[in-house]
């Protein structure tokens, strides 16, 4: 009689890093600019238009949801994005931050 020499078949286990690794949904990032004492309702319409090239109209519109909600969503996309764009707005002297979108 001979000897068989059966492979045997490992499971592959996670590890409890890769397992608490699971990747978010892909929520979007939004840029919100808020409301300030200092700045020109025509001048923050400018900036949309400027920056975005959003028409007169819809910055116009962004600009008055900043004035009397406080604050208003004028992009949206990946972190890195949003976190240019608020950069930006900062540079145009805007007070704004970004937020991860919880619908």
């Amino acid at each position: 009689m001979g000897c068989v020499t059966v492979p045997l078949e490992i499971e592959r286990t996670e590890s409890a890093e890769e397992a608490s690794a699971v990747p978010e949904p892909d929520v979007p990032w939004v840029t919100l600019v808020h409301n300030d004492p200092v700045n020109l309702m025509s001048y923050v319409t400018y900036v949309f238009q400027a920056y975005f090239g959003y028409s007169k109209d819809k910055a116009h519109k962004l600009m008055l949801d900043v004035h009397h909600k406080g604050r208003a969503v004028v992009s949206s996309g990946s972190r890195e994005e949003m976190e240019r764009d608020v950069q930006a707005m900062h540079g145009y002297g805007l007070w704004a931050t970004l937020s991860q979108d919880r619908i």
